[in-house]
């Protein structure tokens, strides 16, 4: 997600040293609109590449051709076509923090990618508490955080990819409900 509402996107790999020790991947499922294609990348040092790859001619064969094409095309994409990306992003986001709001959850401002996570008020004995009342009150599903481990037990994820109106819907049903 480091491309998504991330104005200065940073690689493991810069930091000194790393290269000695880390594999960076990136999926273009995201950051390019390529959902279920199944595209993706690693950076390293030549060494760990190798290794890699040793594994993976072990699990498949490759992938077709023209999916790999079409994936070096979107990674030559001109800067105005993420700068539009994340204008919708954006707008998105902004109506998911007015949920968020709305709920009285706070939310970290400087979180990127394409999802916003919210810690559920205190009121709230746990966040099925909050996510059942909003559904059987505002008829909206939020995504309750425990589903992702014990560490989202407080928290809910409201997710970026849905169209405007669907957020701007959800976000007048809980108005109106709470």
């Amino acid at each position: 997600y480091s491309f998504i509402l991330n104005d200065h996107p940073l690689s493991i790999l810069t930091v000194p040293g790393a290269k000695e020790c880390c594999i960076e991947f990136n999926s273009m499922s995201k950051s390019h609109n390529m959902p279920g294609w199944r595209i993706g990348m690693l950076a390293s040092n030549a060494q760990f590449v190798q290794w890699v790859l040793k594994v993976k001619s072990n699990i498949d064969s490759g992938m077709f051709r023209a999916m790999q094409l079409a994936a070096a095309t979107a990674l030559e994409a001109e800067q105005d076509w993420y700068d539009g990306n994340n204008a919708n992003y954006r707008r998105r986001r902004a109506l998911a923090e007015d949920i968020m709001h709305a709920l009285g959850c706070t939310f970290d401002p400087r979180q990127a990618g394409m999802f916003l996570w919210g810690r559920i008020p205190d009121i709230y004995n746990n966040v099925e508490e909050l996510t059942e009342r909003v559904l059987h009150e505002a008829r909206v599903f939020l995504t309750p955080g425990f589903i992702f481990g014990t560490n989202g037990a407080r928290y809910i994820r409201i997710s970026l990819c849905c169209k405007d109106e669907r957020l701007r819907e959800a976000l007048e049903r809980i108005r109106q409900a709470f």
